[in-house]
């Protein structure tokens, strides 16, 4: 008896503990998944992301202000569907999150510098894109739409959604796809200057468009002799900034400062089709001020990015728009501008210093590729004296007031937005001088793309050395660019390269 008795317990026993088991496990995942669900909410998003920009410009946004009603929520798009990693995604973001928010300040985070389509597509999902938007070519679509979608699915492994859409989930109002007719205008309540500044003797000048109440600096250069490129031995050099070569550099003159949005918005309202102004000859017949000089069409978006124009340097117009600019420069001025020669640019940059800065400090000191700065941190007081980089820029181009002069006079030759040079690209440039000193080298003969030089805003300090280089991406600066054929003036994939002038010397001028 006393043994059935135990085995009706234990039996019970058994079921208790299975039902309990059971029903601890029911609770646990009931509880996981009110967890999931609540830390999926917008409320719960936003009560971390408090940044400047999240919860205001999301509202504003194609996803939420629409005539739909139809609310696309954060994690919609920042975590892959259900099925594709969804869970894994958010642990790994919600545990970054969370580190941020207990060991960081958020007001030191750059959130400028991360509103871009490569920090973006960190964040959100191409799989989310496509899961609403699986018909790309509804009958609603435009013809640019259309366009744009095809060299969407031609060039797949190259692009994403964000790379055209990145603003379409946080509204950006100097960002929208649309061609920006109202560029270029200005107050012209302002001194008008006449004359351009006439050069009698090789010293600093301030230059005077004429038409315009447009000036700039000009610095004397002297002629000199320097050794281009790097040593083997310089941190972070890379194979084309080698051999080391001798080179002699005859005297010009150089910008000070980066070609800013003032004077290039004096070529654009002179010479685009939009502002170019017209006057009447004796038989009341128009004509254009400007006889040669075809200029810019209207650019797409906000080519300042919303940063600002006036002294700031001017971004996004591409190679062929910074040469046609020194020629109308040169024909209203009366004086040959143009770009500079790769060698011209690093003589001027490196201002008589042999090192890889001209202000002390090795790149290893400034640079964040270092295990030990990323761990330990980095002085950075004397790079930021001279130089507008990724470490102080807050993520966009800031005015040349912000950094100190070269010793030749010269502001942000190694900052605030790389610069255009007149050289064709070789990664074996320097190899095919085969004399032992070069005079005034002008580069390869013929290539594809061309030589850019200095480092910018979003740089790190390994690629502001005095010897880096770079050069031109045609194909990829131009990816998203609605326009078919693509712009030859603007672009859309290409906001740290700008250009600086340099203008020759007349043989006939004094040094005096």
């Amino acid at each position: 008896m006393a043994n059935k008795i135990k085995n009706k317990i234990g039996k019970y026993k058994f079921h208790f503990v299975l039902l309990l088991g059971v029903t601890i496990a029911y609770l646990l995942q009931f509880a996981a998944n009110k967890a999931v669900e609540y830390t999926s909410t917008d409320k719960y998003c936003f009560s971390c992301h408090l940044h400047d920009h999240a919860e205001e410009s999301w509202r504003f946004s194609p996803h939420v202000n629409n005539k739909g009603g139809i609310i696309v929520h954060c994690v919609d798009c920042h975590l892959p569907p259900k099925g594709s990693g969804h869970l894994l995604a958010k642990a790994k973001h919600g545990s970054k999150d969370l580190y941020g928010m207990l060991f960081k300040d958020s007001t030191d985070f750059m959130w400028a510098s991360k509103r871009n389509a490569t920090k973006a597509n960190e964040f959100t999902y191409q799989e989310s894109c496509l899961k609403c938007h699986s018909n790309l070519f509804p009958t609603s679509l435009s013809v640019k739409g259309e366009d744009s979608h095809l060299y969407y699915e031609a060039n797949k492994n190259e692009l994403t959604c964000l790379n055209c859409h990145l603003h379409v989930g946080h509204y950006n109002p100097n960002a929208l796809h649309a061609s920006n007719l109202d560029f270029g205008l200005e107050d012209t309540n302002k001194e008008i200057y006449t004359d351009a500044h006439e050069i009698t003797s090789f010293k600093n000048f301030t230059e005077k468009i004429p038409g315009t109440s447009v000036s700039f600096d000009m610095v004397a250069v002297p002629a000199g002799e320097f050794k281009i490129g790097s040593p083997k031995d310089e941190d972070y050099r890379k194979k084309s900034e080698g051999p080391v070569q001798n080179v002699k550099i005859s005297r010009f003159f150089m910008a000070k400062i980066e070609v800013s949005w003032n004077e290039y918005l004096a070529f654009f309202n002179e010479t685009a089709s939009e502002g170019r102004k017209e006057t009447t000859d004796e038989n009341n017949k128009k004509e254009s001020e400007v006889d040669v000089i075809s200029g810019a069409t209207p650019p797409w978006g906000a080519p300042d990015q919303g940063w600002g124009k006036g002294i700031r340097p001017a971004i996004t117009m591409s190679y062929h728009a910074a040469e046609v600019y020194c020629k109308w420069l040169s024909q209203v001025t009366g004086k040959k501008y143009r770009l500079p020669t790769e060698a011209e640019w690093e003589y001027a940059a490196r201002g008589g210093k042999t090192s890889p800065y001209f202000f002390e400090g090795e790149p290893s000191n400034y640079s964040k590729k270092s295990t030990w700065n990323k761990i330990f941190g980095q002085d950075t007081s004397v790079i930021a004296r001279y130089v507008i980089y990724d470490a102080n820029s807050e993520g966009k181009t800031q005015t040349p007031n912000m950094v100190k002069e070269n010793p030749f006079g010269l502001v942000n030759m190694l900052g605030n937005v790389s610069e255009f040079c007149s050289d064709w690209y070789s990664p074996k440039a320097y190899a095919q001088y085969k004399t032992k000193t070069i005079i005034d080298p002008k580069g390869p003969a013929k290539g594809k793309e061309h030589v850019v030089r200095g480092g910018a805003f979003n740089s790190d300090a390994s690629a502001v050395r005095s010897a880096a280089r770079d050069y031109t991406q045609t194909k990829k600066w131009l990816k998203t660019d609605p326009q078919m054929p693509k712009s030859i003036w603007w672009y859309s994939d290409c906001v740290h390269v700008g250009f600086r002038v340099v203008c020759e010397v007349d043989s006939e001028i004094s040094e005096k």
